[in-house]
């Protein structure tokens, strides 16, 4: 299931390219300085937590980050969920969406120290096909990190859409 390489790459699954319908999402938007992006996720899982209990909206998907252009010192993002209808907005949480069409993904198995090496292996995949990456991209956190589990235990799925390069 996981793909062999060096001891620096990071263990994940085989890349490949799904269609998705666009999604709509409940998030919190922020641009965030990378040594607080922690709590930046902690604040928000908060905020979506209470604004979807108060508002009776079905939550669809396990939690998401999308990152609006390259990391860089600071990282603009929306963390949240993708939900059954729009949020109405509240306490920083408003409405989102995912973008639907072609998707490059893989799954990165472990700790997210080891993100970086899957992104990385997921861009390459996409080039050596001739796949144009979109500016946005985003990770599914599968599994829910808990305080007292084993990083290697976690699965984060890296989605990035595609098109055709010309």
């Amino acid at each position: 299931m996981t793909a062999g390489g060096s001891q620096d790459e990071a263990p994940a699954s085989e890349p490949g390219l799904v269609v998705l319908d666009p999604a709509t999402t409940a998030v919190v938007r922020g641009v965030v300085p990378m040594a607080e992006l922690r709590d930046f996720f902690d604040a928000s899982f908060g905020a979506l937590a209470r604004a979807i209990e108060a508002q009776r909206i079905a939550v669809l998907s396990p939690a998401f980050g999308l990152y609006h252009g390259p990391p860089g010192e600071t990282l603009d993002l929306e963390v949240g969920f993708v939900t059954d209808r729009a949020v109405r907005p509240e306490q920083g949480v408003v409405a989102g969406s995912l973008p639907g069409g072609r998707v490059a993904r893989l799954t990165h198995f472990g700790s997210f120290d080891g993100l970086g090496p899957s992104w990385d292996r997921l861009g390459s995949w996409m080039r050596a096909r001739g796949l144009a990456a979109a500016e946005d991209r985003w990770e599914t956190y599968v599994t829910q990190p808990t305080p007292d589990m084993d990083p290697r235990d976690l699965r984060t799925e890296l989605n990035w859409p595609v098109t055709e390069l010309p």
